[in-house]
């Protein structure tokens, strides 16, 4: 059966975080945390969940963007999805057109990209 809080330690761990970046988070407002009996940091088991994203995956934190996607373009079997991060920070993702339909992405919707690249090349 599995837990349904976590010490702030292993909060840290299950989403690839330090525990020192968890506090910080804590006291901005970006991650919800309980407080136990004798007043230690405890994260429910959902609130990882929904900081990781996609259904509890193990990817590290930092590859993770939050934004708002901006143009959904569906050609054929595959789209071209532009999401907005951090103004004026813009990503754009070529996916499959099954990916978009389950997602069900549309402009002015909030999502998550996740990049999971070992380079990434641009020449001008």
């Amino acid at each position: 059966m599995a837990k349904e809080l976590y010490t702030a330690s292993e909060a840290a761990s299950a989403l690839g975080i330090s525990l020192d970046t968890l506090r910080r988070w804590d006291k901005a407002g970006r991650i919800e945390v309980e407080r136990d009996s004798v007043n230690r940091r405890v994260v429910a088991a959902t609130e990882i969940d929904r900081l990781r994203g996609e259904r509890g995956s193990r990817i590290s934190a930092r590859n993770h963007f939050r934004g708002i996607v901006t143009d959904v373009k569906v050609d054929g079997l595959m789209a071209q999805v532009e999401m907005v991060v951090s103004n004026p920070v813009r990503l754009v993702a070529i996916v499959t057109r099954d990916a978009v339909e389950d997602l069900g992405l549309k402009a002015g919707m909030t999502a998550t990209a996740i990049v999971k690249a070992t380079n990434v090349m641009v020449e001008g």
